[in-house]
């Protein structure tokens, strides 16, 4: 999994707008935000009712050539996406880039759905959505009660990333399990992400940004909804 930490913020942030013109850009973050999340589920609702998701998950999962590739790629995907979100003169390309994004996220989310599926189904889906969503409203709570600037913890979450990525690589091409320390250490990472993505709604992005704003929050939640699904499974597919 991956997210992106280098967004191009405007001179003029939602901070110093209007009030009114502040909390349409917040609506707007969260509007696009739950648009994203239920495109997501759709997505994998008609790959795996389709049969697409098994055939995705057999070529993902056939070896670990595969499976890094499809990280690499992924990684690809998701600095296009996010500069294409970025986009100051282009709104059309803004949408592009969180389409991208989210069709990126439901192909890579498919292997471990299909897995989660053989654990616990349905119930189990729900159950880490029901936590992951807990934990994405305490922590914005969190900032919005707060109004503290995060922003320091963006050097943090990149060498973080890193040094994730080098594990999860490692765990790949090795063979061995990151287990359930590593998963839980993952959802603090996310959480993290949560703050620091909630805290530059609030502090950094200007108020035409709402587009890169919940592109960044989505991968933040997809973040968190992947380790916490890894939990309840166990912790025994990274």
């Amino acid at each position: 999994m991956n997210n992106t930490y280098t967004n191009t913020f405007g001179s003029f942030s939602a901070a110093d707008a209007l009030p009114e013109e502040r909390a349409a850009f917040i609506r707007k973050t969260y509007l696009h935000l739950a648009v994203a999340v239920l495109a997501f589920i759709a997505l994998e609702a008609f790959m795996f009712s389709s049969g697409t998701a098994a055939a995705i998950a057999g070529t993902i999962l056939s070896g670990k050539i595969s499976w890094l590739i499809v990280l690499a790629a992924f990684m690809g995907v998701s600095f296009l996406a996010n500069w294409w979100a970025n986009s100051q003169t282009s709104r059309p390309l803004q949408y592009l880039g969180l389409a991208t994004f989210v069709i990126a996220e439901s192909i890579i989310f498919v292997p471990l759905l299909y897995v989660a599926a053989y654990y616990g189904g349905a119930d189990l889906f729900l159950k880490a959505g029901i936590v992951s969503l807990g934990l994405f409203l305490g922590l914005t709570a969190v900032v919005f009660l707060t109004r503290k600037d995060f922003s320091f913890l963006g050097p943090i979450l990149m060498i973080g990333g890193f040094v994730a990525l080098g594990f999860i690589a490692s765990a790949v091409l090795f063979g061995f399990s990151l287990g359930n320390i590593f998963a839980f250490a993952m959802v603090a990472f996310a959480g993290a992400a949560i703050l620091y993505d909630t805290s530059n709604i609030l502090h950094r992005y200007n108020t035409n940004q709402h587009v890169a704003a919940s592109l960044a929050l989505f991968a933040s939640v997809a973040l968190l909804f992947w380790y916490i699904l890894q939990i309840f499974m166990g912790g025994s597919d990274d």
